[in-house]
């Protein structure tokens, strides 16, 4: 009898996990490459070697202690993309403060739920960009700024915020200047800081990241030193990351994948932090990795998609890239094709991840196939478990569709106050259930199907919008797809293509059903097809399905629930 492969692997390697906290990793990277370049700053003509970095690290932790910061404070920052937003999250880490990284979208109701959850204590921001001015959002629910004369806080909406620090020139009354606490520190606050350090244990939480929110508010993600240092780590030894490389970090650094696979995996492999604009720009990416000599790149398929179409995009000498990340949404093929060949990225990777999981749980290699690379999220990562479980909870055989669930260091703590979602998500054995369908190879190679919640059944039969996506993105006309299901008197739901087309493209309805159904089956086939300019999105770009599903229902007449 031939025994049956199960859906479940581990990650082996020889290296093993860091075992230190952020502080003495980065403490180690200035010593051992002090006087190469850690971060340069395109936007901000600004270039810090390592040994500079720690100097003002060093002088924005010691400045934090002095102003009543202790180890467990929660310090929240609010910023787009700056050398500034990489000194704070150094500095908190070394004093033990928990970093809080917001999302630059979020408008003030946003930021006031996320600042009392978690008691921020303290908060960065930065001055303005495009049409967002930070500190009059702020000021809209902590009126009590304009007035405050000690530069201390007392909102009545915002009770625990104490402390507001721009990134900014202005000198405010209520306000501290992020310049003014980069001040040489005196021998005895080096002293305290060091102190403070030596006291931190590698599993207590140092970062909260809160997840998008797509139903309800945001939640908290508690991440740890361990979590988030070894996933930076391990995520640099995929790409073969050496002092020589430098990495041009395009993503936002709010997120996991700029700070973790970004910052994180370069200081622990003592590469260049390369930050070519405050926010992605095509223009700016292409002439920072000119300039810049990038050997690695970053970005969702979008960014990519957007800097290989760029009208100047033949004027730039690219031919110093060799590797980098694409993650956060699947990977067309024809995109995966022209990166390695028009971008010289021929070891680029895919990760796959979550928040809740610091965040990445499978990436490729860089000698992996295109096919391999495009069609599957690699496997997993060293020190990690994954199996993919049935309704029951099951693992299943390979080649069979289930649920993916994670194991190992880098799982969170939790999230943040909330231990009902805490255990809605990581069960009494420590798996984190990820909502993902997944299935798995023979290889051990992992491909998502989509999410459970998005699942629609059609007559009994489970019907995977993500599948549908990707078919459609083949359509030349279609720029943007959400497949959703609506309720349905005869099979209890159909399925509703949401579509945005390519500027200056014009398609109809009945044309997309039409090839639909000359390339899927019929049971795939949208029954309903709408066409958007644009679709309801969270904080961090994700579009709303549920938003969708209720415009359509109204669209469509559909309200009444349909048992």
């Amino acid at each position: 009898m031939t025994q049956v492969r199960l859906s479940y692997a581990y990650g082996t390697s020889s290296q093993p996990l860091l075992g230190m906290t952020i502080g003495e990793k980065f403490d180690q990277a200035c010593a051992q490459y002090a006087d190469q370049d850690a971060v340069v700053s395109v936007h901000q003509n600004v270039r810090l070697s390592y040994k500079e970095l720690q100097a003002q690290v060093n002088a924005l932790a010691c400045s934090l202690l002095k102003l009543g910061f202790k180890k467990g404070d929660r310090l929240a920052i609010w910023s787009p993309n700056c050398v500034e937003w990489t000194i704070t999250q150094f500095a908190a880490f070394k004093a033990g403060i928990i970093l809080v990284n917001l999302n630059t979208a979020y408008k003030s109701n946003e930021l006031e739920y996320v600042l009392n959850k978690v008691s921020c204590k303290g908060l960065v921001i930065a001055s303005q960009f495009k049409t967002t001015n930070y500190q009059e959002l702020l000021t809209k629910i902590a009126p009590e700024l304009q007035e405050a004369e000690d530069k201390i806080l007392n909102a009545l909406r915002l009770p625990h915020l104490k402390h507001v620090i721009k990134i900014d020139e202005a000198v405010h009354t209520g306000i501290h200047r992020f310049q003014d606490l980069l001040g040489q520190p005196t021998a005895k606050q080096l002293d305290h800081l060091e102190g403070v350090a030596s006291e931190l244990q590698f599993d207590e939480t140092i970062n909260i990241q809160f997840t998008s929110g797509t139903t309800g508010n945001p939640k908290g993600t508690m991440l740890t030193h361990n979590n988030i240092l070894n996933n930076g780590y391990f995520v640099g030894e995929a790409i073969h990351l050496t002092p020589q490389d430098r990495v041009c970090i395009s993503v936002p650094l709010f997120h996991c994948f700029g700070m973790v696979m970004g910052n994180l995996a370069c200081i622990t492999h003592g590469s260049t932090m390369v930050y070519p604009s405050a926010v992605f720009n095509p223009l700016d990416t292409l002439k920072a990795i000119q300039q810049e000599k990038c050997t690695a790149a970053y970005g969702v398929p979008t960014m990519f998609i957007a800097t290989l179409e760029h009208e100047q995009f033949n004027d730039f000498d690219l031919s110093s890239l060799r590797t980098g990340i694409m993650a956060g949404s699947p990977c067309p093929r024809e995109i995966m094709q022209r990166v390695m060949e028009r971008m010289h990225m021929t070891e680029i990777t895919i990760c796959y991840g979550m928040t809740e999981t610091a965040p990445v749980s499978a990436q490729s290699s860089t000698t992996d196939t295109v096919e391999q690379r495009v069609g599957t999220v690699g496997r997993v990562h060293p020190h990690l478990e994954i199996k993919i479980v049935d309704e029951a909870g099951k693992v299943v055989p390979r080649g069979k569709l289930g649920e993916l669930c994670v194991r190992g260091y880098s799982v969170m703590l939790g999230y943040w106050e909330d231990s009902e979602k805490t255990q809605e998500v990581i069960d009494n054995a420590r798996w984190m259930h990820t909502g993902d369908i997944a299935e798995m190879d023979d290889d051990g190679f992992v491909k998502i199907k989509g999410r459970i919640k998005d699942v629609v059944i059609r007559g009994g039969e489970n019907l995977f919008p993500k599948e549908i996506e990707d078919f459609l993105y083949t359509h030349p006309d279609v720029s943007d797809v959400q497949v959703i299901g609506l309720p349905d008197a005869r099979y209890g739901e159909e399925l509703c293509a949401c579509i945005i087309l390519h500027e200056h493209h014009e398609t109809t309805e009945e044309s997309i059903r039409r090839y639909c159904a000359e390339h899927i089956s019929h049971n795939k086939v949208p029954r309903y097809v709408r066409f958007f300019t644009e679709f309801p999105m969270t904080a961090s770009g994700k579009a709303q399905k549920f938003r969708l599903q209720e415009f359509m229902r109204k669209e469509l007449n559909l309200m009444e629930d349909i048992a």
